[in-house]
C-alpha cells in the first residue's frame, strides 16, 4: 500500500510545478489566487513524503523547506498550520498526521510558538499574529523609524536536528539519495540546500511587519532582533564531544597508517561555547580534517527525538550607533575631560564629558553614550581657540538627530549659563569617525604663563627655540618643539607669556620647570634659572579630519 501511494504521487505530480521560479512571484496574489497557489504547491509534493514528515514530529513549514520549497510560499498570508493540515488531508487521505505541536526541528520556531519564562508558552497561529507582538515592543520602546531591518538568531539544535532528519532512516530521505532515475522529483530538490529556519522566519513575517508598521525594510541602522535560545543545543553539544574524538581518532587509524596533524581536534561547529543562542550556520558545522557529515551523525547517534518544549524568545529592537563629533571649548580650570574621583572625592565642578552628554539626552533619548577626545589635558588647563576634537557614540538613540536637532543642542551647550563649556560646528558623521578619532593629534599650540626666578633681561627675550629636541625622563620620551616664543609682559619683570607649537605627547609643564632634571632640556635649563609655570592653556589641535567650518 506505501509503495502504491509512492508510485501514485510521483506520477500525479505536475513536472511544471516549480514553486521556486520566477512565474510563482506573478501567482501570489490574494484571495481565490492565493488559495489556489497553496493548494497546488501543496499537491505538488508526494503525499508520503510530507505523511513521512509529519508522522516523526517534523512541522509543516520544516516539512515544505526540507522538501525543497522555496520562498515564495511562506509569504503566504494564508500560510497558517490550521488551513495547511487541512489541505493536506484532502491531497494525501483522511488519516493524515496532524502537526505536532513543537516541531522536532524547529523547535516551535515557524510555528509561531515560544517560550517568555518557566510558566508561559506563547502560542501564535500565523505570522499576523506574531508580529502584534514585535509591533508592540517597537511601540513601547518610542523608536522613531523610517524602515527597519530583521535579524534572526537561532539555536545550534536546529541544525542538528536537521541533519538528524536528513540522516534518519525515513523512505522519503532515502528516494532523494537514489540516482536511478526513478524519482526525478527528488533528485531536482536534492540539487540545493533547503532554505534556512531563518530565511523562511524572514520570508514569514517581513511582508506582514512591513504593513503593520507602514514602512519598508532594508538595510537600516534600526533592528528588529528576534534571539531565540535553546538548553537542548548545549547539552547535545556537550554529550557528544568525547564521542566525536573517539571517532576521529579512529576514522585516522584506518587511513592508511596516516594520522592526523591533532588527534584532539574536534569537528569545527561542535566544539563551541555553551551559549545557546550562537547563531546557526551551515560553515559553523562543517566537518573538517576529514571527518564526513555521515561520520559526524553516525558518531553523534542523532535521533528523533519528540520535543516538548519550544525555544526561549527574546525580542530586542535598537538603532545602530550614531556619531557625533565637533570640538569643545573648556573655558573653567576646575573642570576635568570626565568625571574623576580619587579616594571617593569628586575633583572638579563638573567635567566636559557630563555637561555635553546631558544636553544630548533629551534630544535622542537614547540609552546611554560613550565620549572621546583627541588627548586630554589636566583638569587646571583650559582648551581655547579651535577646541579640541571629541566623538561622541549614542547607543540605541529613539530619535535620529536632524540638522535643526543638532544645532538646537549645539546653541544649548553654548548657552548655559555657568559657560564652563562650548562646542564648535557639532555634527552628525558615520562610524569611520570613531576610527580617525583613534588616529589622535599630531601637534598642539599652548599659551602658558611662566615665572622665573630673576629678572627677565633683552637677551632672554632673543631665546626663541625651532625645531628642538627635548627628552623625558627615566621614560626616555623624545618630542619636538617646533617653535617657542617668548612676550613680556608690561608692568611684570619675572612673569612672562610663553608661546609653543610642541608634537603631541610632549609634557609641557615639565618641558618649563624641568621636573627636578628629568625633562632636558627645559626652559629653566635655557634661561639658566628656576622657572615655573603658573598657568597653563591649550590653544589648537592639529587634526585635519576634524577641522571646524
Amino acid at each position: 500500500m506505501y509503495d502504491e501511494m509512492k508510485s501514485a504521487s510521483a506520477s500525479d505530480a505536475p513536472a511544471e510545478m516549480s514553486v521556486s521560479s520566477a512565474a510563482v512571484e506573478s501567482r501570489v496574489g490574494s484571495g481565490d489566487d492565493e488559495m489556489q497557489f497553496l493548494s497546488g504547491a501543496i499537491r505538488s509534493l508526494p503525499s508520503y513524503a510530507v505523511k513521512d514528515l509529519l508522522s516523526v514530529g517534523v512541522c509543516v513549514r520544516c516539512s515544505f523547506r526540507l522538501l525543497g520549497i522555496k520562498q515564495q510560499i511562506y509569504c503566504s498570508s494564508s500560510f497558517s498550520p490550521s488551513l495547511l493540515c487541512s489541505l493536506l488531508e484532502e491531497s494525501t487521505s483522511p488519516e493524515a498526521e496532524v502537526e505536532s505541536e513543537f516541531c522536532s526541528v524547529c523547535l516551535g520556531i515557524l510555528q509561531f510558538k515560544w517560550r517568555v519564562d518557566k510558566e508561559t508558552i506563547v502560542k501564535k497561529e500565523s505570522a499576523n499574529d506574531m508580529i502584534e507582538s514585535i509591533a508592540e515592543l517597537v511601540k513601547q520602546e518610542g523608536h522613531q523609524i523610517d524602515s527597519f531591518s530583521l535579524e534572526v538568531s537561532v539555536p545550534q539544535a536546529i541544525l542538528e536536528n536537521e541533519s538528524a532528519i536528513c540522516k534518519s532512516s525515513l523512505p522519503v530521505f532515502g528516494d532523494m539519495k537514489r540516482k536511478d532515475g526513478s524519482e526525478l522529483w527528488f533528485q531536482e530538490k536534492s540539487l540545493s540546500e533547503p532554505i534556512s529556519v531563518k530565511d523562511v522566519l524572514k520570508f514569514s513575517i517581513v511582508k506582514p511587519l512591513e504593513s503593520l508598521l507602514g514602512i519598508k525594510s532594508s538595510t537600516d541602522s534600526f533592528r528588529i532582533h528576534l534571539v531565540y535560545t535553546s538548553t537542548k543545543a548545549s547539552k547535545m553539544v556537550q554529550n557528544s564531544r568525547g564521542t566525536i574524538k573517539d571517532c576521529k581518532r579512529q576514522k585516522t587509524d584506518t587511513n592508511n597508517g596516516l594520522h592526523s596533524a591533532n588527534d584532539e581536534s574536534v569537528v569545527a561547529g561542535a566544539e563551541c561555547s555553551d551559549q545557546s543562542n550562537i547563531e546557526t550556520n551551515a560553515a559553523a558545522v562543517r566537518p573538517s580534517n576529514g571527518l564526513q557529515a555521515h561520520d559526524i551523525s553516525e558518531c553523534l547517534g542523532f535521533s528523533i527525538e519528540k520535543v516538548n518544549d519550544p525555544c526561549h524568545l527574546e525580542l530586542q529592537c535598537y538603532r545602530t550607533p550614531i556619531y557625533l563629533v565637533s570640538r569643545y571649548l573648556k573655558y573653567s580650570r576646575n573642570v576635568s575631560q570626565t568625571c574623576r574621583m580619587i579616594d571617593e572625592e569628586r575633583m572638579g565642578e563638573a567635567s566636559v564629558d557630563e555637561i555635553i552628554g546631558s544636553n544630548i539626552l533629551p534630544m535622542s533619548k537614547r540609552d546611554n553614550d560613550k565620549f572621546r577626545a583627541a588627548g586630554r589635558e589636566d583638569i587646571d588647563v583650559r582648551m581655547l581657540d579651535s577646541g579640541r576634537p571629541f566623538i561622541v557614540e549614542i547607543q540605541n538613540a529613539r530619535q535620529i538627530p536632524s540638522g535643526a536637532i543638532v544645532k538646537e543642542i549645539e546653541a544649548r551647550i553654548n548657552g548655559l549659563e555657568n559657560k564652563l563649556v562650548g562646542v564648535k560646528s557639532l555634527k552628525v558623521v558615520g562610524s569611520e569617525g570613531w576610527t580617525l578619532m583613534c588616529e589622535g593629534e599630531s601637534e598642539k599650540q599652548y599659551a602658558a604663563l611662566v615665572w622665573i626666578s630673576r629678572p627677565l633681561d633683552g637677551e632672554d627675550l632673543k631665546t626663541n627655540i625651532f625645531a628642538q629636541g627635548h627628552g623625558e625622563f627615566p621614560l626616555e620620551r623624545e618630542k619636538l618643539i617646533h617653535c617657542m616664543k617668548i612676550e613680556r609682559i608690561a608692568g611684570s619683570s619675572q612673569y612672562f607669556l610663553l608661546y609653543l607649537c610642541t608634537q603631541a605627547g610632549t609634557y609641557i609643564k615639565e618641558f618649563v620647570h624641568g621636573d627636578l632634571g628629568r625633562s632636558y632640556p627645559s626652559v629653566g635649563s635655557i634661561l639658566g634659572c628656576r622657572a615655573e609655570i603658573m598657568q597653563l592653556d591649550v590653544t589648537d589641535v592639529k587634526m585635519d579630519c576634524f577641522l571646524t567650518g
